[in-house]
């Protein structure tokens, strides 16, 4: 079992800031041949963007090679099904959200599907994950909300996934506010909904930030437990009536039983790679998620965990 690695420059003041082929060699363990890659989000997008600049700021720090291949369906269970058949040598990973093995696995119930059937590798970015409304609207802050929920105007708030419908739902319970939940595909759809004038709000998970920065939308309400990049001063959902968050991060996943030292390697390059802001991925995610927030080993599995079990509360709440 492996450590959560430090950042880059957390690791300089220890005097220890590997470089990503330090990691695989300390690790002793290369790849049995090429590594396929399954990608659980739609080609094109931001997520799919990440996950491939990830693999090739692999293949150039390591020479092994990376072959990336489109696994979607099932808010990212497909993929997960499939990975648990995969074999357990390292030669196939999946790149997902945290919240695939727990609220989506929780709430379909399959045991093959569980969170115990997986080796978790490494996160690499938090969601930066706001309920968003356009700058110039009339939902830009929560007062304005709430204003219109009082004048009993409709507000209309877009998902894109089945525990943000929840959250929504939930939300509204907390602060007393009904919304008309919207479910769409992705938060791209949901921003081009709020442009078009078909959403009033929407939950978006950090393709927002070019837009909240350029001040064409705003971040009304945070749904993480830390300030966002772009809105650090945004109330949280749990001060706004929520008893949950919508934290959660993308994740490096690969089969139960893979070789600690298959574990240690391959988290460890995709950590080295994220961290660091020279490489396109860490370049990326610096850009859209405040930088690299990565979790392996022992602190990954506890945080998996409780994810888990605050899913199933989040479920029995509002079923």
């Amino acid at each position: 079992m492996i450590r959560a690695i430090p950042t880059c420059a957390a690791a300089l003041l220890a005097g220890a800031c590997f470089t990503l082929p330090a990691f695989a060699q300390s690790a002793g363990w290369t790849p049995p041949g090429p590594i396929t890659l399954m990608i659980g989000f739609a080609a094109g997008g931001g997520a799919d963007t990440q996950a491939r600049l990830v693999a090739q700021g692999i293949e150039d720090a390591t020479g092994w090679t990376v072959l990336p291949q489109q696994v979607t369906g099932n808010s990212g269970l497909t993929l997960a099904q499939q990975l648990r058949d995969a074999p357990a040598d390292g030669s196939v990973i999946g790149m997902i959200v945290s919240e695939t093995l727990a609220y989506n696995a929780v709430r379909v119930g399959n045991p093959d599907l569980q969170a115990s059937n997986f080796t978790p590798l490494a996160t690499t970015a938090a969601f930066q994950l706001g309920l968003v409304a356009m700058a110039n609207g009339d939902f830009a802050s929560w007062e304005a909300v709430e204003a219109a929920h009082e004048a009993g105007r409709p507000i209309r708030l877009g998902t894109a996934t089945e525990r943000q419908a929840d959250m929504a739902y939930h939300l509204g319970l907390g602060s007393g506010i009904e919304f008309n939940i919207v479910q769409v595909q992705g938060g791209s759809e949901i921003m081009n909904g709020l442009r078009a004038g078909d959403l009033d709000l929407g939950w978006v998970a950090g393709a927002q930030a070019s837009a909240v920065a350029g001040g064409e939308m705003v971040n009304v309400a945070s749904g993480i437990p830390t300030p966002l990049a772009e809105s650090p001063d945004a109330p949280t959902i749990r001060e706004l009536g929520s008893n949950f968050y919508l934290d959660g991060y993308f994740m490096f996943v690969a089969p139960a039983g893979i070789p600690d030292e298959a574990r240690e390697a391959l988290s460890g390059a995709i950590a080295s790679v994220v961290q660091n802001p020279q490489t396109e991925a860490g370049a990326l995610i610096a850009r859209n998620f405040g930088g690299a927030s990565v979790l392996t080993g022992e602190a990954l599995d506890a945080y998996l965990q409780a994810a888990v079990e605050d899913s199933v509360r989040l479920i029995d709440t509002v079923r």
